[in-house]
């Protein structure tokens, strides 16, 4: 059976306006009325699934979106560890080799979270376990839509093609941006997302 997947980056929140790293953050009130222009555009197809990460920011997003979502932990924002909440200018004074290695080698955490290459890791397990499931639609092809962060849809570009995560930073996700993926017989594959 093939997967249709529509991955949704959470609307901004006051924490990325500030340029800080999440920790958790609500949508304000800028990123929930951001969040309410963007149902009118989403026409879903009867039976969708639909899934959210655990972060009260995407869990709002759905929300704002229209979305009835399931809670999945593989949808989780990427760990940032000691940098939680901390501000990237303020990081980059203080700490400027530990942030230059994290930018520059997919495998490096020295902020004790999770390496690019851990997050894609996690993310083809949960996108692998996705089109594994047999309750998600229709026999011909399954649709669903996830409301995650720029992080994680980094990851799933990265895997779909194959990609060393090397590449995982050239990738610009914006609040709300949508990303399409499928996965048929030759595997996952990114294609321009159609809504």
């Amino acid at each position: 059976m093939d997967t249709r997947l529509l991955m949704i980056s959470h609307a901004s929140t006051a924490a990325q306006r500030a340029g800080r790293f999440p920790a958790d953050d609500p949508l304000d009130a800028s990123g929930l009325a951001e969040a309410h222009a963007k149902r009118t555009c989403l026409a879903l197809a009867e039976g969708t699934a639909a899934y959210v990460s655990p972060a009260v920011c995407a869990r709002d997003t759905a929300t704002a979106l229209g979305l009835a979502a399931s809670v999945a932990l593989g949808l989780a924002d990427m760990n940032y560890g000691k940098w939680h909440g901390r501000r990237l200018a303020d990081l980059a004074a203080e700490a400027p080799q530990e942030l230059a290695a994290w930018t520059r080698d997919p495998g490096a955490a020295p902020h004790g979270g999770e390496s690019f290459s851990e997050l894609v890791k996690r993310t083809a397990a949960w996108l692998d376990a996705l089109n594994g499931a047999t309750d998600l639609g229709s026999a011909r092809t399954r649709d669903v839509i996830a409301v995650t962060h720029a992080s994680v849809m980094r990851a799933a570009i990265v895997y779909a093609l194959g990609a060393s995560p090397v590449v995982f930073s050239r990738i610009e996700i914006a609040p709300l941006s949508m990303i399409e993926l499928r996965h048929a017989s030759r595997g996952w594959t990114w294609w321009p997302a159609s809504h």
